[in-house]
């Protein structure tokens, strides 16, 4: 029980201090930073979608972005509060939508391109 509050305490502290370092970044690299638009048509090619699964990948796809842009505005620990709510928010949608192998297809994605924008 001590290993996982001590983890727990310690993915926080990392995740504030990202936060933290993060303010001192110019305005335009975290929007940026917080920009996670792509190509839905490829997205659908991949995912083999259909007409209707489209609009609302597309439509749950631009409510991201803008719920991220919203994120990116925020100061501190706030920021990654929006940004965590706004992924859930996704994902959660998404499982909705998508048939169970679609949806595994996409989470793979997703964290290969939420990995890469952290990376940035």
């Amino acid at each position: 029980m001590k290993k996982i509050i001590l983890t727990v305490v310690a993915a926080m502290t990392m995740t504030f201090g990202f936060a933290e370092t993060e303010e001192n970044q110019a305005v335009v690299n975290n929007a940026e930073r917080y920009d996670m638009s792509f190509d839905v048509r490829r997205l659908a090619d991949k995912l083999q979608l259909t007409a209707e699964q489209m609009e609302a990948v597309e439509a749950i796809s631009n409510s991201l972005n803008t719920e991220l842009a919203t994120a990116a505005q925020a100061k501190g620990f706030d920021r990654m509060i929006q940004y965590e709510k706004a992924i859930r928010k996704d994902v959660r949608n998404m499982r909705r939508v998508l048939n169970d192998e679609q949806y595994s297809t996409y989470m793979m994605l997703f964290g290969a391109t939420i990995q890469n924008q952290r990376m940035k």
